[in-house]
């Protein structure tokens, strides 16, 4: 059905564009087959044709028809010449009365016309009782839609207090259902989604150099062309993706909020229970302590150098060997070329003398630098610097003080102050006092880095790099630095890096 038949523009003036709309793809009632049948009929019987389809798929009724991804582009005049629009109903133009009558008059007042399955003809707002039916059927579409937002409220308060989940899952989670279409029954871990913001969180924390940052990190899932959050919901629901990328404030939301401990969120804040505790829906991605660590690790900075995005090799390693500035990647016809000084043309003040600027190809050079590398490095033992949490107890000290706070903020906003409300609360606050107590009288392990074998050596990490970039933060593992010179020296290019034969990933 998504590959409708359509014909040309003819200028017949009943060269119609079909409207369909879904705030589900699987609303049964409105099925894009039904929907389909009933425009099509509709064309039929005003003796017009479809010359195009305009589907909003997992679009609400209450979007204002204009920006819809389908229907506004045509009725922005975006599309080309067409002769009206055909519905399945009012509600598939819109729910909202004000939108529909808005977007009804701009079609009347552009001499094409609106057609509706059920309506005799195209609608006629220059007809008094047209016009009032019209707006009639307009109005109940949005007394529907309030009706609809209502339940939805009701159900996702009712499901709040239940300790049940609603709305979309958390990314890292996966809803399960015993029945396709059913409630959800439970939430567990999607081990997928998982490991990539796990893996994230880990080079996050073991990254010693400033050069693996939550921009760097969406760069790079979005270089290995890593499904993001929403289009990875949508494979799940099976549905397409529409090629959204990662952002930097998507990563630091799902390593600093308190969702991905597995708690049941609302407006950013976890759930509470009866029990003064947050209500848990699944196992955490990782623990209170490697939460605050991750929260002090990309907390805002001003460092004194950007981390490096792009893909190559030797961006930010590589300098000239006149002035000592960093070279810079020229490019042909929008392909790499080589790297060289620019800072003479660039103006800076103490490259005025830096004649002649080295150059040399980037294929060249990259290639003996990674050759240089492999031979010093390539045998080595590579290791990787995982976040231990310590013992544990550090973790659910953390997460009992939280929970303290989040008592103590409460009752500041006024909220235990009835009697029996006042006493739970000293009773639970006093609980969660002794349980902190008897905690830290156990001997503790501290949380901190821990360098831990991972079999491989640093050949195998480089030759089984997704792309330059990921070599490159290998080289900067190293403190590799490149230095080119002239082509008339004597020494051509120099390559440094660090006195040791096994590093940390």
């Amino acid at each position: 059905m998504d590959q409708m038949i359509t014909t040309d523009y003819d200028g017949c003036g009943r060269c119609l564009v079909g409207v369909r709309r879904l705030s589900r793809k699987s609303e049964a009632s409105s099925s894009p087959e039904k929907q389909a049948d009933q425009v099509l009929s509709a064309t039929e019987s005003v003796g017009g044709h479809i010359i195009a389809w305009a589907d909003d798929w997992e679009v609400s009724g209450a979007t204002d028809p204009l920006t819809r991804p389908g229907l506004g582009p045509w009725l922005r005049g975006e599309k080309g010449q067409y002769d009206g629009i055909v519905g399945s109903a009012v509600d598939r133009i819109g729910r909202n009365q004000r939108d529909v009558l808005n977007t009804a008059y701009m079609i009347h007042e552009s001499k094409r016309l609106l057609v509706t399955y059920g309506h005799d003809g195209p609608w006629n707002l220059d007809d008094t009782s047209d016009e009032m039916r019209l707006s009639m059927e307009s109005f109940g579409a949005q007394m529907e839609l309030r009706a609809i937002q209502k339940r939805n409220r009701e159900e996702t308060e009712r499901a709040r207090k239940a300790g049940q989940p609603k709305q979309k899952n958390r990314y890292g989670y996966r809803f399960v259902r015993l029945v396709p279409t059913g409630k959800v029954d439970h939430v567990e871990i999607d081990p997928d989604a998982a490991k990539v913001i796990r893996n994230v969180a880990r080079r996050i924390l073991a990254d010693e150099t400033g050069e693996v940052t939550i921009f760097t990190e969406a760069a790079r899932l979005n270089r290995e062309g890593v499904l993001s959050p929403d289009d990875h919901r949508a494979v799940m629901y099976g549905r397409n993706p529409k090629g959204s990328n990662w952002k930097s404030s998507t990563i630091i939301r799902l390593l600093t909020e308190e969702g991905s401990l597995g708690y049941l969120m609302h407006k950013g804040r976890p759930v509470i229970g009866s029990d003064g505790h947050p209500v848990r829906l699944a196992p955490p991605l990782w623990d209170h302590a490697t939460r605050d660590a991750l929260i002090a690790k990309t907390a805002s900075k001003n460092p004194a150098k950007r981390a490096q995005k792009g893909t190559r090799l030797l961006s930010g390693l590589s300098f000239c060997g006149n002035c000592g500035e960093r070279l810079y990647v020229y490019y042909r016809a929008g392909r790499k070329i080589g790297y060289a000084c620019t800072a003479r043309l660039d103006g800076v003040r103490t490259s005025q003398d830096c004649r002649p600027a080295p150059a040399m190809q980037a294929v060249k050079l990259d290639k003996e630098v990674g050759d240089w590398f492999l031979e010093k490095y390539g045998s080595g033992q590579l290791m990787e610097r995982r976040y231990d949490p310590g013992t544990g107890y550090a973790s659910r000290i953390a997460e009992l003080e939280a929970d303290r706070k989040r008592l103590r903020e409460d009752r500041s906003a006024g909220l235990y102050d009835a009697e029996d409300d006042a006493e739970w609360y000293r009773r639970e606050y006093a609980r969660m006092g002794r349980e902190i107590a008897e905690l830290k009288k156990l001997p503790e392990r501290p949380a901190g880095m821990r360098l831990v074998p991972t079999g491989k050596t640093v050949a195998d990490k480089w030759h089984s790099a997704h792309d330059d970039a990921a070599r490159r933060e290998l080289l900067n593992g190293f403190d590799i630095r490149v230095t080119l010179f002239p082509a008339s020296a004597q020494e051509r290019f120099k390559i440094t890096g660090a006195d040791i034969r096994a590093q940390a990933a």
